[in-house]
């Protein structure tokens, strides 16, 4: 199989899918049993056949979580983004599947503090909150105005995935993938974020184009892209359609950055090092240019949960 089409729904993995839930209520409950295991490494056929397993489900009493980075456990246990973690780079490639059952009375809206006593008992988590001046980038409308196109409507999903469709559930509800016929593209449609259509051209390049997207979401989208946080400075406060060209080098830099590849894996695409804060020269700042955007480097006070300790290998279930 090649690499490309296996990049493919790792790229959209990165770019819709998030464990984060509802705000964390005062208290903090705990899972009434928890199994933490280390998750198989991903197989290309899982993901042919629509049955990868990722994300998270909360089914009634039952939490199921698969291939969850330790990284993305505190993101989503803290409420936090990616850039506002401080600690070892490990935390994004160790991965584990987690099964928890709720404890009597317990909510979804309980999840996130829940997993903050499973990360403490289980992987002896400590940490502490600070503030830290950072560089970022600005996304803010650029001289000429904007040139965005208003939103399209909210999709509305079928009641059950169509065959071949893969199903993952997110922070935005039910997240469906349907892989192109040549396997060189994929449909993405959540009735939260619309639909993303994203197709790989003979260059190499991937042409994306996402048809419900906020300027914040955007802003998210972008960072993993780019050598620094991207914050939204933009004003825009409505959804838009949105059109993003990435190379090959910018979809290995997101698959390794998220864990999903070795650090030195694709490093022969990855173009020189400094081209990611180059705002002249990367598909990204030209995909931003075009759609009346600039990314503006700027220093800027970032809320940042630093990690003091943690274990690779959880305690016993």
């Amino acid at each position: 199989m090649k690499l490309s089409r296996v990049l493919l729904p790792f790229g959209l993995l990165t770019l819709a899918s998030s464990l984060a839930l509802a705000q964390t209520p005062t208290a903090k409950p705990a899972f009434e049993v928890a199994s933490v295991k280390p998750a198989a490494p991903i197989n290309p056929a899982q993901i042919a056949s629509g049955k990868l397993h990722v994300g998270m489900k909360i089914d009634a009493a039952r939490v199921d979580i698969g291939f969850v980075s330790l990284a993305d456990l505190i993101r989503t246990a803290y409420e936090v983004k990616p850039y506002q973690i401080s600690g070892p780079d490990w935390m994004k490639t160790e991965r584990f599947d987690i099964v928890a059952t709720l404890p009597a009375g317990g909510t979804k809206e309980q999840v996130p503090a829940m997993l903050q006593a499973l990360l403490a008992e289980r992987f002896g988590l400590t940490l502490h909150k600070e503030s830290r001046q950072v560089s970022v980038y600005a996304l803010v409308v650029g001289k000429g105005g904007a040139k965005l196109k208003d939103a399209e409507p909210e999709p509305v999903l079928s009641e059950t995935p169509e065959k071949g469709v893969m199903s993952l559930n997110t922070a935005d509800g039910e997240v469906r993938v349907k892989a192109s016929g040549d396997g060189r593209g994929a449909t993405v449609t959540s009735a939260k974020t619309g639909t993303t259509k994203m197709s790989m051209g003979a260059d190499g390049m991937m042409h994306m184009e996402s048809s419900r997207v906020t300027m914040a979401a955007f802003s998210d989208t972008l960072s993993p892209f780019v050598d620094r946080p991207v914050i939204d400075r933009t004003e825009l406060k409505g959804n838009y359609q949105i059109v993003l060209d990435l190379s090959m080098a910018d979809m290995m830099k997101v698959a390794r950055a998220s864990g999903m590849l070795p650090p030195g894996a694709g490093a022969a695409l990855a173009g020189p090092a400094d081209a990611a804060s180059d705002p002249s020269g990367g598909s990204i700042f030209a995909s931003v240019q075009a759609l009346g955007l600039k990314l503006e480097p700027r220093k800027d006070s970032v809320d940042t949960i630093v990690v003091d300790h943690l274990e690779k290998t959880p305690t016993e279930n």
